[in-house]
């Protein structure tokens, strides 16, 4: 089965516009990578400041080599980069990593 990769992103009220706009314009940057199946960006509605990314892999390998490779060069310069290629500030204060598991699913039924 799969494995789901959770970054939990604490983003400051004022910086909201700014992480959307940065993951939009990365927008199919993670697509193409092997052992890639679903992301999805959650914004909070109510009671937290935490934004989730949810990315779900066929291996554990494919995410550590995504990580390794497309993810570091996105966070390592390219668009949005500054005079001199310098890195943007961050719009997150703080990340958590969470892993799990997929022991079961369930999708709608077809026709």
């Amino acid at each position: 089965m799969s494995i789901v990769k959770i970054n939990v992103l604490t983003v400051p009220a004022e910086q909201r516009e700014v992480l959307e706009k940065r993951f939009s314009a990365r927008a199919g940057s993670v697509e193409n990578s092997d052992g890639f199946e679903w992301f999805e960006l959650l914004r909070p509605v109510e009671g937290t400041d935490q934004y989730l990314v949810y990315t779900r892999w066929a291996d554990e390998a494919s995410f550590q080599a995504w990580m390794e490779g497309p993810m570091k060069a996105a966070h390592q310069g390219g668009p949005g980069a500054g005079e001199g290629g310098e890195r943007p500030r961050p719009a997150a204060s703080g990340s958590t990593l969470w892993s799990f598991e997929v022991v079961q699913q369930a999708g709608p039924k077809s026709g």
